[in-house]
């Protein structure tokens, strides 16, 4: 009997890996006690309730414990908010006191503002900082030779 609660515990941990959900996972380790006990109690409605109650305590107990381990970040930064952090180029100088300035990412062009509201003149690269409304908010890049200057 030990053979059939180990192919039961190899399906769980296959299915486990198609669902990525981790809960099949202790299904799975249910089975494999299952299979240890079948080695001393030839019973299989003893094998089957040992497999229920370990699968059941196991997804009690330890799945909350597991789930702070994992990092379950659920932000996903889309559209507009895809760009924080890209670097690109100014292509219309930024100037704060008329509100006009525009910076090409990739393929894109972006209205823009800057960061510190400080005039960025145009073919100066510079980095996404956030996005306001439909204004990407940008800072120039300083080269190392400035930062170490």
């Amino acid at each position: 009997m030990w053979q059939i609660w180990l192919i039961i515990a190899g399906i769980f941990f296959i299915v486990e890996m198609a669902t990525v959900g981790f809960l099949v996972f202790w299904f799975g380790i249910g089975a494999l006690i299952a299979m240890v006990c079948s080695f001393f109690i030839p019973n299989v409605y003893i094998q089957s309730a040992i497999f229920v109650i370990s699968s059941t305590l196991l997804i009690i107990f330890t799945k909350p414990l597991v789930n702070k381990f994992i990092k379950k970040d659920k932000t996903v930064a889309t559209n507009a908010y895809s760009i924080i952090g890209k670097k690109g180029l100014v292509i219309k100088e930024i100037n704060p006191t008329s509100g006009v300035g525009q910076v090409k990412i990739g393929t894109e062009v972006w209205s823009a503002k800057s960061l510190s509201d400080e005039v960025i003149s145009e073919n100066t690269e510079i980095e996404i900082v956030e996005i306001d409304g439909v204004k990407a908010v940008v800072k120039p890049v300083t080269s190392k030779k400035e930062v170490n200057a």
